[in-house]
């Protein structure tokens, strides 16, 4: 958990792959937005309620379907828009064919828009995420970035891991564009910039600048 001002964030490990399904609260103004939540609507319910906070946006780094898997269901309790990059509305299109290579059920489709633009902005009470468009685990995976009190936090879905980056041998997957996307737009941002991961634990921009054997140039 972290707390940045009035802000407080945490991550869930949710799904049967255990990704990191991450709550970002205004606790002034009882507002949240929810980044991928791929299972487990029970807990995350719970953790809501637990802060006291209502749910303004559901938002995805990517549309595999650990990260997409009960959207669906959080959408309708709690009414809030969802929302994805355009890039990645294929990918959502074909969850049944998911589903049978993870050997999972086939979650309830939600609604989604594709509003998730590169240069976005995603408003709750008064946070604000920026939309950061980093294609190559997928062609339309985003990553958040919040900016708090001289703080950063990076939500990096499946692009960046401790020591690691994202697959890039599925459906769209380029390993070229995910390179570019990582050097373009994360490592500029500051070292100290907090990293949430798609799954495992969290990093920094600048112990993946030093030590991620992924991202030394050749």
């Amino acid at each position: 958990m972290l707390e940045i001002d009035s802000v407080h964030v945490e991550s869930l490990s949710v799904g049967p792959l255990g990704c990191n399904c991450s709550i970002l609260a205004d606790l002034e103004a009882r507002r949240a937005i929810v980044i991928d939540p791929g299972g487990d609507l029970a807990l995350i319910q719970e953790r809501l309620r637990a802060l006291d906070v209502a749910v303004s946006a559901i938002v995805h780094t990517h549309t595999h379907i650990d990260h997409v898997g009960c959207t669906s269901e959080l959408q309708r309790a709690s009414g809030a828009g969802a929302s994805i990059h355009e890039g990645d509305r294929f990918l959502y299109d074909i969850l049944p064919l998911q589903a049978a290579l993870v050997g999972t059920d086939v979650p309830v489709k939600a609604d989604l828009d594709g509003d998730l633009r590169d240069g976005h902005v995603v408003r709750a009470g008064g946070m604000e995420l920026a939309v950061l468009h980093t294609p190559g685990h997928t062609p339309g995976s985003c990553c958040f970035l919040l900016r708090e009190g001289g703080a950063h936090t990076l939500f990096a879905g499946d692009t960046l891991f401790r020591g690691s980056i994202g697959r890039t041998d599925l459906w769209g997957g380029d390993p070229d564009a995910i390179l570019r996307s990582i050097h373009a737009r994360l490592l500029s941002l500051p070292d100290e910039t907090s990293v949430v991961t798609g799954h495992g634990p969290r990093t920094t921009i600048g112990d993946e600048r030093a030590h991620n054997p992924f991202l030394r140039r050749r």
